[in-house]
């Protein structure tokens, strides 16, 4: 038997009862694939989470068990005052902040010139810019690393945070990229409507693209925060006093002096990653828009 689907006074088809059942059905059974998609993806982290709130003893017991009991909360203040890790979260947080604002600002302006600026060799230069992604890591690290200490600037967050000051340096060339795709989803109409009234590049860049381009704004601090966050080969080539250590460098060391203590590990562990999913729980909208490069919204 087929369905029947009345005009509406608009002109446009009301669904039925039939149709409207179906939508509802196809809708469950999607939220029931994505649940069960994001089960492998949880899993490790409620692992983390209930082995933080237990006993080494029932940590690997056989079936394990996944509710703690009793909730050992003494794992997190043992584990945190242990090592000074409110130290280690201000270096973090003081280094991932002079990271984000120099990347973002360093290559969204690139990004601009790549895409809304008309000049001689822009291609040419782009795609110069671009090889650099397939220069390995590990090429420029001991090159680097001489430069940093023939400037004296090692156990310092010199070398750090001011290579995101250039657009080029480390994972900026896909921030750039990024960036620079983004903004040639904008109409050009804008930036002509903007120059015949007088501004200058510098205006529409501030006013018309960068208000536009919020999503891959956000996009790009939130992989930079994270890269940032998580980087530990950079902080253990640079910084060797303790004082300066960041939370990456500072669970690895607690971890060799608790090896055998997996419930401060686990603690500490969890405590370290909380502020990024934080993070990404906010602003997860703008992240899924802005990686989508859905462009402005009418």
């Amino acid at each position: 038997m087929t369905t029947i689907e009345a005009p509406t006074r608009t002109g446009r088809v009301a669904p039925t009862a039939g149709l409207r059942k179906r939508r509802r059905y196809n809708k469950a059974l999607l939220y029931v694939a994505l649940a069960a998609g994001a089960v492998p993806t949880l899993l490790p982290f409620v692992w983390l989470v209930r082995s933080a709130l237990m006993q080494d003893a029932q940590m690997f017991v056989a079936p394990p068990e996944w509710i703690p009991s009793p909730f050992q909360w003494t794992n997190f203040t043992e584990a945190l005052t242990a090592q000074p890790f409110w130290l280690y979260f201000v270096n973090t947080v003081i280094i991932a902040v002079i990271s984000v604002i120099g990347t973002v600002l360093t290559c969204s302006v690139a990004a601009f010139s790549f895409s809304r600026l008309r000049w001689r060799g822009r291609n040419v230069a782009f795609a110069v810019l671009l090889s650099g992604v397939m220069l390995p890591y590990a090429v420029t690290l001991i090159p680097t690393f001489v430069m940093w200490q023939e400037l004296g600037a090692l156990d310092s967050f010199i070398p750090l945070t001011v290579p995101s000051w250039f657009a080029g340096a480390g994972g900026g060339v896909f921030n750039v990229f990024l960036l620079r795709q983004f903004f040639l989803t904008i109409p050009f109409e804008l930036d002509e409507a903007a120059y015949i009234d007088g501004a200058s590049p510098w205006r529409v860049f501030w006013t018309i693209v960068m208000p536009l381009s919020k999503p891959a704004i956000v996009v790009v601090t939130i992989f930079t925060f994270i890269g940032t966050w998580n980087d530990f080969l950079g902080p253990l080539l640079y910084l060797n006093n303790e004082e300066n250590y960041t939370l990456s460098l500072g669970l690895a060391s607690f971890q060799s002096v608790f090896i055998t203590q997996w419930g401060y590990l686990m603690a500490a562990s969890a405590a370290v990653i909380a502020p990024i999913i934080i993070l990404f729980f906010f602003l997860q909208r703008y992240f899924i828009e802005g990686v989508t490069l859905t462009g402005i919204k009418n």
